[in-house]
């Protein structure tokens, strides 16, 4: 009889045993997603785009193991502890470089527009001094609604700044520089060539 006993009590032991590693990991995948969303609404789909992208990699993997475990008879949730944990530790991390990677970009965006607004006031100078002639003042002219318009498109660098849209402050101004940097070019040709005339 007491061996009887023994056995059932070894055998509960045991079942219990494999029941608690066999429970899925339920606690952790919530905190790992969480984690995700938090880093989410931070700014990480737009400042850190590719980490947010191998956190996810790294979660879909993690629910992967869970699923493959969950078929199993003996069911093992270890590893993918191990993994949900690991991503909410990363997403954390994440999270707390967003501020970091949203001053930095803010701050290239204010740097790109005083660069535009520089290269614009120099070909408007440039301008200014434009050799004026026969069979110049056509250009001269397309130069002038070339500038006006980068002008008129100007102030929407300040509204994207404005709405924390840095990127695309930062592509704007890159733009209105390039062609405020085209004009300048063109006028400093004509000016040379007038000179290489004297």
């Amino acid at each position: 009889m007491k061996n009887v006993i023994k056995v059932l009590v070894l055998g509960v032991f045991v079942m219990s045993l494999f029941t608690s590693c066999a429970k899925q990991p339920t606690q952790e995948i919530n905190d790992a997603k969480a984690a995700i969303e938090a880093a989410t609404k931070e700014g990480a789909n737009i400042y850190a785009a590719d980490e947010l992208k191998k956190l996810n990699d790294d979660m879909t993997a993690a629910m992967d193991e869970v699923t493959t475990q969950g078929k199993k008879f003996f069911k093992k949730f270890g590893t993918a502890k191990e993994m949900l944990v690991k991503v909410k530790t990363d997403a954390d991390a994440l999270k707390a470089t967003i501020p970091a990677k949203k001053e930095a970009a803010k701050n290239a965006a204010l740097t790109a527009q005083q660069e535009a607004r520089a290269a614009l006031d120099e070909a408007k100078a440039l301008l200014e001094k434009a050799p004026k002639g026969k069979g110049t003042k056509a250009d001269i002219e397309a130069m002038k609604a070339d500038l006006k318009g980068l002008e008129d498109s100007f102030p929407q660098i300040q509204a994207a700044i404005d709405q924390e849209d840095y990127f695309g402050a930062s592509n704007t101004a890159a733009s209105i520089k390039e062609k405020a940097v085209a004009v300048s070019d063109q006028v400093k040709a004509a000016i040379e060539k007038v000179k290489g005339k004297k």
